[in-house]
């Protein structure tokens, strides 16, 4: 039987101050998840640390809102139908950058407003660099001077850095074809730490600190030339008058961990920070120690640790989960954004105190995670379960829900889309695959010239172990994600065609070489890394790892969707693949709307999980455990 469906939808809300319905305790828990007020970390200016920066959904879009922490006086930045996440403090608090993009494209300018608005409150916004036209940003560093040093990228230019001084024309002082970006600025302004992958491995930065005027002042490469895959990042300068100290991430042993880099002197200290997995760090204000945050296993915790002191790192009590995101306070505090898969967010103080609770109602907790450890191809994949409540014994109808990327990794945090999935009676399973960050960096690059297929040789092994474990109906087994997931999602159907009762494929890419010459050149770049060239150089590498290859073979019903404003999945592509379904008279469903890579509207959000879910309900309601699949047992 076949059969599709097209919908179309935007995002725009027509009143953004009440787009969203408010969360209430007689809608079902799911709903009150997507819907409940939620905060990111604040942001605080360096010398006005009473000023800070942040982003919520009060509205039921996500918005910038500046808070005044010593009157407690909260004001919304912006207000766009399709939201606004990328925002900037000035260091003396008295301004507030934010990236202006179109409808979710990603290209624009950035613009500028006072940190307590216009007269009346009314936000004044002007251009924060102007003379530099649209691009898609490449990193921003403010100085305390009002310079400014803003990265761009385009597809004419590559990327381009400038230095922007109040009152005075920008100036260029780097450009070049591969991706590059702005990683800090020193204290004093004199300093410029850029990311860049000249080497052409877009997976593996190189560092070079140059002066305002573009002259280099010194080099950190770990790439040797491109023969050696170790990559370098920008956590940044101290910040603290005459310190000209980095303090950089590396992969010299096999993970991301920290040291101090100074250029000024080539100085490289390293760090005894003992501790498994991954490790990433920032400055205390002071710069008397670093806030060590620390991921392993699909989970995080804080330390603090003191160069030079002889001493091993202390830990900083936070609960078993993941912290999102921590900044240290002048007064030697620490405040963090925790949550687990089975309780929301809140951003606390090791002070004891809950830093900015949103008012209205919470959202309900979800399960726990049951860690799974599956042996593959490649090695040990890490899986992450959920299961419901009740019946207490499965097997269960199965949403394996791949995250994107792909260099990135679910981890024990809460996340609305698989609580919502367990509340319909479904387990859910999330992979780790080779490619995934937080495993070590011979995990993470594993992920090369097999592009996609390799991912799903490790998606592959888990499902055996969901099937064989009783955990998963292997009638009933759907094959979801979003960004690379939705990739995966699409690839997995049509190379695993008896493994999949359906799909559900969020922005994807679906046809690899139109996604190629379509999207933003730093993907670009990516995609030239991951598969050794580019589509005329390496055409059989493509078209392996492209789902518009194996459509043909796609016999699961296929539930798509796009934002018609994608520069990373763009929507050309997406509709080459779903003419090739419609071709066939594949069954599948296709849904479209008026944003970029996902939505910031919450309503958006919601609409879209009960179309994905309406979609499951409707076609596992009539499919039978497949024949010929190797994995039906229990």
């Amino acid at each position: 039987m076949g059969g599709m469906t097209e919908i179309t939808g935007s995002t725009a809300p027509t009143a953004p101050a009440t787009a969203s319905a408010p969360a209430t305790a007689s809608a079902p828990e799911w709903e009150q998840r997507f819907r409940a007020p939620r905060v990111s970390l604040p942001d605080w200016a360096e010398d006005a640390p009473d000023r800070a920066l942040f982003v919520s959904n009060a509205t039921g879009t996500y918005e910038l809102y500046a808070w005044d922490r010593a009157t407690g006086k909260q004001r919304q930045v912006t207000d766009r139908p399709n939201g606004t996440t990328d925002g900037v403090l000035t260091p003396d608090g008295e301004s507030i950058w934010w990236f202006s993009d179109t409808d979710g494209d990603e290209f624009g300018v950035w613009m500028r407003q006072p940190f307590h608005g216009g007269e009346g409150e009314e936000a004044v916004d002007e251009p924060a660099a102007p003379g530099l036209s649209a691009s898609y940003p490449a990193g921003l560093a403010i100085g305390r001077d009002g310079t400014a040093v803003v990265g761009r990228s385009t597809d004419e230019d590559g990327t381009t850095v400038h230095v922007v001084r109040p009152g005075a024309a920008p100036v260029e002082i780097y450009r070049h074809r591969e991706s590059a970006g702005v990683g800090d600025l020193s204290y004093d302004g004199t300093l410029i730490a850029l990311e860049h992958t000249e080497h052409g491995d877009a997976m593996h930065s190189a560092l070079r600190v140059v002066r305002p005027d573009g002259s280099t002042v010194a080099e950190l490469d770990d790439t040797e030339g491109g023969t050696k895959e170790l990559g370098l990042s920008v956590l940044g300068f101290a910040p603290v008058a005459g310190d000209t100290r980095l303090l950089v991430g590396h992969q010299r042993r096999g993970r991301w961990e920290p040291m101090i880099w100074d250029p000024m002197t080539g100085t490289e200290t390293d760090l005894a920070i003992d501790l498994p997995g991954d490790v990433g760090a920032e400055w205390y204000p002071d710069a008397s120690a670093l806030l060590i945050v620390h991921g392993f296993e699909a989970r995080s915790d804080l330390w603090r640790y003191e160069p030079g002191a002889g001493s091993a790192p202390v830990r900083v009590d936070t609960p078993a989960g993941s912290v999102s995101g921590a900044t240290a306070r002048p007064d030697g505090t620490v405040e963090y954004l925790w949550s687990s898969a089975a309780q929301p967010p809140v951003i606390r103080s090791t002070s004891g105190a809950v830093v900015l609770d949103p008012p209205g109602l919470k959202a309900p907790a979800s399960v726990p995670l049951e860690d799974v450890w599956v042996d593959g191809p490649g090695g040990r994949v890490h899986a992450l379960v959920q299961r419901p409540a009740a019946p207490a014994e499965g097997p269960f109808p199965t949403v394996f829900e791949i995250h994107g990327g792909p260099t990135w990794h679910d981890s024990d945090a809460f996340a609305s889309g698989p609580a919502a999935w367990v509340d319909h009676g479904y387990a859910v399973v999330r992979v780790n695959y080779r490619g995934s960050t937080g495993y070590g960096r011979a995990w993470t690059d594993a992920l090369k010239h097999r592009v996609g297929l390799i991912e799903l040789e490790d998606i592959a092994a888990v499902r055996e172990w969901a099937v064989k474990s009783g955990l998963a109906d292997p009638a009933k087994l759907v094959l979801a994600g979003g960004s690379w997931g939705g990739y995966l999602t699409l690839l997995g159907l049509g190379t695993q065609p008896d493994d999949w009762a359906l799909g559900l494929a969020a922005v994807p890419v679906a046809d690899y070489v139109t996604a190629y010459h379509d999207e933003m050149e730093d993907l670009k770049a990516m995609d030239r890394t991951l598969l050794g060239g580019t589509p005329e150089e390496v055409p059989e590498r493509f078209e392996a790892s492209s789902p518009l290859t194996y459509v043909d073979a796609v016999r699961s019903p296929v539930y798509i969707s796009a934002g018609v404003n994608d520069p990373r999945c763009p929507i050309r592509q997406v509709e080459n693949y779903v003419d090739r379904l419609k071709g066939r008279d594949a069954v599948h469903e296709v849904y479209r709307y008026d944003a970029g890579h996902g939505s910031l509207v919450v309503e958006e959000r919601i609409k879209q999980f009960r179309l994905e879910l309406d979609f499951a309900q409707r076609h596992l309601a009539t499919v039978s455990a497949p024949a010929s699949s190797s994995l039906s047992g229990g």
